[in-house]
């Protein structure tokens, strides 16, 4: 019994060896390699040179360029008032808006007429005194002192008939002031005044603005100033004639309308609080009067957006934002397929685009897609469908 427990440790021992023999003899030989190493698939885009138009976008509310009250510049009952007086109205310039009644200004203006034609009697009569009182001083009849009375009411006489006349001049002044006309053509923005109303001198009775023109207070902030030709500088020392065209666009009666401007001019000051310079575009015949269309009014208080055509950067290339590696460094593919760090200077930086304006050449692949990590000549792979097509 001991004799057979010591063997059936020995026998599985050697049968584990034997089949451990058979296996390494009957198993496969393993032959070295050289590990591969993964090469990055990347997207690229093409640089081709343009040249591009930059751009600024911003926003505002449309105003009117000639805004005024109306005045009266005499007293008195309401006695008429145009269908086109109420708010909304449009008027043309010279067309009557209101009538003052005018009763106690023709009475004023016969007055002013009777007067002038009694101060024109006595500066007659004063003026033939005069000349007879000449005639008797050249022949000593009369002394000086005669004749330096006639030629004092001579004098005063034509004073009091000047005097006539501006009165009546006056009077027919308000006579005529009692109609009182539109100075523009224009709308009305609102109105206080109504038929037997009694209406003050120097009191407004409504607002008016002028729609020749349209206005936009835009705001710029004061680092793209540099991509707009603007008249900054004193009058003949700045740009003359520089007037760059703004589009606006806005959304209005569900659908959405654009309109063409200048801007023709910048307001004198930086905001101190947001850095902004703000511009002034004018749009011509915002409602249509002299040019037929099928779109609505530039009316005040529309709010629309602007976008400002600025300098123009010959033979730049337009790159993806993702494209940069950096404030000003990009990564260019080679003909072996291998990427390079590249030194560019740029024009302009937007959210989705860089405009470069040095450093790449016509033709030349730029790497767009991320990468973790970048080592100056390492090896990748373009992607077969990059177009190398660049964002317009």
């Amino acid at each position: 019994m001991p004799r057979t427990k010591l063997l059936v440790p020995v026998l599985v021992v050697s049968l584990g060896g034997i089949g451990a023999v058979v296996v390494w003899a009957t198993g496969p030989s393993v032959e070295p390699r050289v590990p591969e190493v993964a090469v990055p698939l990347i997207r690229v885009v093409v640089a081709a040179p343009r040249d591009v138009q930059l751009r600024v976008l911003t926003h505002g509310t449309v105003a009117p360029r000639t805004e005024s009250d109306l005045i009266p510049e005499v007293s008195g009952p309401v006695v008429w008032v145009s269908p086109s007086l109420v708010s909304g109205g449009f008027f043309a310039a010279d067309e009557e808006l209101l009538h003052v009644d005018p009763t106690d200004y023709d009475v004023a203006l016969e007055r002013a007429r009777a007067d002038l034609a009694r101060a024109q009697s006595e500066h007659n009569l004063a003026s033939r005194d005069l000349e007879r009182r000449r005639g008797l001083a050249q022949r000593n009849v009369a002394s000086a002192a005669e004749l330096d009375a006639t030629l004092n009411a001579e004098r005063s006489a034509a004073a009091a008939k000047r005097a006539a006349r501006a009165v009546l001049r006056k009077a027919e002044r308000d006579l005529e002031r009692t109609r009182i006309r539109a100075p523009y053509d224009g709308r009305v923005r609102e109105e206080s005044v109504d038929v037997g109303q009694f209406i003050s001198r120097g009191a407004p009775i409504a607002k008016l603005y002028a729609v020749d023109f349209a206005e936009v207070r835009l705001p710029v902030p004061d680092g793209e100033l540099a991509y707009l030709d603007l008249p900054l500088l004193y009058r003949e020392n700045g740009a003359a004639g520089v007037e760059p065209e703004v589009r606006l666009r806005a959304r209005f009666a569900g659908g959405e309308y654009d309109w063409r401007g200048r801007i023709v001019r910048t307001e004198g000051e930086i905001d101190p609080k947001s850095r902004m310079v703000h511009v002034v575009a004018r749009v011509e015949d915002p409602y249509g009067r002299e040019t037929a269309s099928d779109r609505p009014p530039l009316a005040v208080g529309l709010f629309v957006e602007a976008e400002i055509l600025g300098r123009t950067e010959p033979d730049a290339i337009v790159l993806p934002r993702a494209a940069m590696r950096g404030p000003s460094r990009v990564l260019v593919v080679d003909g072996e397929g291998r990427l390079h760090f590249r030194d560019v200077e740029v024009a302009r930086t937007t959210r989705d685009e860089v405009v470069i304006r040095q450093g790449l050449a016509p033709g030349e692949r730029v790497c767009v897609s991320p990468l973790e990590t970048v080592v100056e000549g390492m090896r990748v792979r373009v992607a077969p469908d990059a177009s190398g097509v660049p964002p317009s």
